[in-house]
């Protein structure tokens, strides 16, 4: 099997969010390592989990 990469530039022009989730990441372009790690101290009776998180429209 012969696989060929061929990186050219990218250019975004525009991009809207409309919400975040809990828990995303977002990226353009490329990357080598991605690590994250998150940590509550909060008792788990107080945390609202949701799938979305609504952003003011701007």
């Amino acid at each position: 099997m012969n696989f060929t990469v061929v990186n050219r530039n990218i250019e975004t022009g525009s991009i809207k969010v409309v919400g975040v989730s809990s828990s995303s990441l977002f990226i353009i372009g490329d990357t080598d390592h991605v690590q994250l790690s998150s940590i509550f101290d909060t008792p788990p009776e107080s945390l609202i989990i949701g799938p979305f998180v609504p952003l003011a429209p701007r």
